[in-house]
């Protein structure tokens, strides 16, 4: 029988809103019980840090020397990090000694895998020594490296959930991070892809409009109006068309197709811009999926739930309705991931990032 250990993952995403940890108790194959987990949002000066080093990022040479002010983001990421392990233990009344894995995605900053680079900043080592507790991190680069997107690498423990659901498939779950992106799943099919923007635009139009780093339940974007001339144009992008396994940067998907529109105008526009471009999703799956279930930041926003509702022929349910956290998803992927890069096992296949062959991949750092 396989050895099942408690693991903790740790996610902070492509929104910059904070830290996700999680505990999950795995073998990273059939076992996945997930634990207690906590979110910790960023203090305003990471934050900005963080939104400044993707600015820098897109300057940067691959192989270049780290600039001092990337390296400063990774810092206070790291001892960010840190706190929320520490923080995690304490609530799960753990100690170190009791858990036998970190999984650390560390922030993304860059993402060009048709360059084959990308960048995710966080000091594996120093998470390692401050916590006392093996690490697992930069669990993107092999697939890049290899010809994969990289991208996403949640799809194969949202399988593993989704086998265990008692939900008929097929299913999607999408999850609505910075980035959206969607993981169709039937019998031994897992397809996955980006699918579009997520809350980044959204974010990014409430924080230049009105000072806040998110849109609370929607309420902004539901007091304007759609523009379906922007609207269209935005959907007018070749990315949409391109065959899957296909991924994105944040950075990708900006606001100038509504720069023109009212702030409130604005956001609802970019909202229904990211219902739809999830809902377009649809065109690449081989048959239609009788349930789609919503993971991640976005499910909270009720306005970006209600318009991808009218957008999918389908049961649009949130991950809590299917029994699951979806706040902590992602980062039990990560502890899911991380035990399966330690064994050698695969965390991409051919069908969720493009790459030609399952891939393993991972750096790992003990903790002494």
């Amino acid at each position: 029988m396989a050895e099942i250990s408690k693991v903790m993952g740790l996610m902070s995403g492509t929104s910059l809103d904070g830290i996700d940890a999680a505990l999950l108790e795995t073998d990273g194959e059939g076992v996945a019980v997930p634990g207690p987990s906590l979110t910790i949002a960023y203090d305003k000066e990471t934050r900005a840090l963080l939104r400044a080093s993707l600015d820098e990022a897109r300057g940067v040479a691959e192989g270049a020397p780290m600039p001092h002010s990337i390296r400063e983001a990774e810092r206070h990421l790291t001892m960010a990090h840190v706190a929320a392990v520490k923080a995690l233990l304490a609530k799960a009344g753990l100690a170190a000694e009791a858990v036998a894995l970190i999984g650390f995605h560390g922030q993304t900053i860059l993402h060009r895998p048709a360059q084959r680079w990308t960048w995710q900043i966080g000091d594996g080592a120093l998470l390692a020594r401050l916590t006392g507790i093996d690490v697992v991190n930069d669990f993107r680069q092999s697939d890049v490296k290899a010809g994969g997107q990289g991208a996403p690498l949640v799809p194969l423990y949202h399988a593993a959930l989704a086998r265990k659901s008692g939900l008929a498939p097929p299913l999607v779950l999408v999850n609505i991070g910075g980035v959206a992106n969607v993981t169709y799943i039937s019998g031994d099919l897992v397809l996955a892809f980006d699918t579009g923007p997520g809350n980044a635009p959204i974010d990014d139009w409430m924080h230049s409009h009105t000072g806040k780093p998110v849109d609370e339940n929607g309420d902004f974007a539901r007091g304007g109006r759609i523009n379906e001339a922007a609207l269209n144009t935005m959907l007018d992008n070749p990315f949409f068309a391109k065959t899957p396994p296909k991924s994105l940067d944040r950075m990708d998907f900006g606001v100038s197709a509504v720069k023109s529109l009212s702030p409130q105008d604005g956001a609802a526009t970019l909202t229904a811009f990211t219902a739809a471009s999830i809902a377009k999703a649809r065109e690449h799956f081989p048959d239609p999926a009788s349930t789609w279930i919503v993971c991640g930041g976005g499910r909270h926003n009720a306005y970006l739930m209600d318009q991808l509702r009218a957008r999918v022929n389908a049961k649009v349910i949130v991950a809590e309705e299917a029994g699951w956290n979806g706040d902590a998803m992602e980062a039990e992927a990560f502890a899911y991931l991380a035990m399966r890069a330690k064994k050698g096992l695969p965390l991409s296949l051919p069908t969720t990032t493009g790459v030609l062959q399952p891939m393993t991949g991972g750096k790992y750092y003990r903790a002494t």
